[in-house]
Formats: structure tokens, sequence, C-alpha cells
């Protein structure tokens, strides 16, 4: 029996909880959608539990994950703000891929190059924020490739939430 994770996203309007699970092998990790590829999301701990138990999905609750949008939105439209931690974005940037493969509604992310994976890697290092990292601080161009990126990417979290199969 594969493990599913409970993943909690704040956000002005409310805490939800996804279930997320690592991919096997080289498949992506994933987002549990409901039949029709629509987003589960739970606003509460015992509605979550109850769907699991119903599927035979085991939950494991050590280590849960919270990641805040609403930090990484106002990054995205305020990069000059000493908002986020390399570390922040860099979840939102793995989350935001994992729900764009999970879904089978909505717009793709845009398409990845050179510059995003030269982002990645920076982001990765822990320094592109740092202005003094030198050469492992993004440049302007990374900069507004991970804002478009990220900025897609949450537009596909605000169409997967308003239309998800949540509780």
């Amino acid at each position: 029996m594969a493990d599913y994770y409970p993943y909690r996203i704040a956000t002005r309007r409310g805490d939800l909880t996804l279930i997320w699970r690592p991919g096997e092998d080289d498949a992506p990790d994933e987002l549990a959608v409901d039949d029709l590829g629509r987003l589960l999301a739970f606003h509460d701990r015992k509605t979550l539990q109850e769907y699991c138990d119903r599927d035979g999905w085991e939950l494991v609750w050590e280590g849960e994950a919270t990641l805040d949008l609403d930090v990484v939105r106002q990054w995205v439209e305020h990069p000059d703000r000493d908002l986020v931690t390399a570390e922040l974005l860099l979840d939102a940037w793995n989350f935001l891929e994992d729900l764009s493969h999970s879904l089978k509604t909505g717009p793709p992310l845009p398409s990845q190059g050179p510059i995003h994976d030269s982002a990645y890697e920076k982001i990765f290092g822990g320094e592109a924020l740092e202005p003094t990292a030198d050469k492992g601080a993004w440049t302007d161009e990374e900069t507004a490739a991970v804002r478009e990126l990220l900025r897609a990417g949450l537009d596909l979290w605000d169409q997967a939430v308003h239309g998800s199969g949540s509780d």
C-alpha cells in the first residue's frame, strides 16, 4: 500500500489540505484528484481522514508540510521586497509543477528551458535571492522567468481550487 501525505496550503481565504504522493521510480510526484481530474482539497482533518479511510489510503502525518502561497504571490507581484526565502520559492515551484502534472483540466505550466534550469540550480543552492552571491544570484532574466512560471502556477492553483472537489 502506498503512503499518502497531507500537504497544507495556507492562503488568506483559509488553509486547505491536499493529498500528496511521491512518484514511483521516474514518475512525477502527484496530488490526489477525483475521477474527473479535479483537485481534492479539504478544509479539516476529519473530512480528509474519512476520505482516505474510504479509499484505503494510509496518511502519513509526521512531517506535514505547509506552503504559504500568499507570500509567494506577493513576491511574484513585487520581487524587490524581502518577502521570501529561496526555500519557499523552491517549495512553491515544485508544488506547482506537481499540481500541473496532477490535474486533468486547466492549462499546463509554460514550457521550461535553459533559463529555468539555471534559475532552478541557483535556487536549489539557496543563494538565488542573495545579491551578494555573485554567480549564484539570479540574473534579471532568470528572475523574470521564475516570476512568469510561478504566476502561471498560481493561476492554475486558483482555477483548481475554485473548481476543486473539496469537501
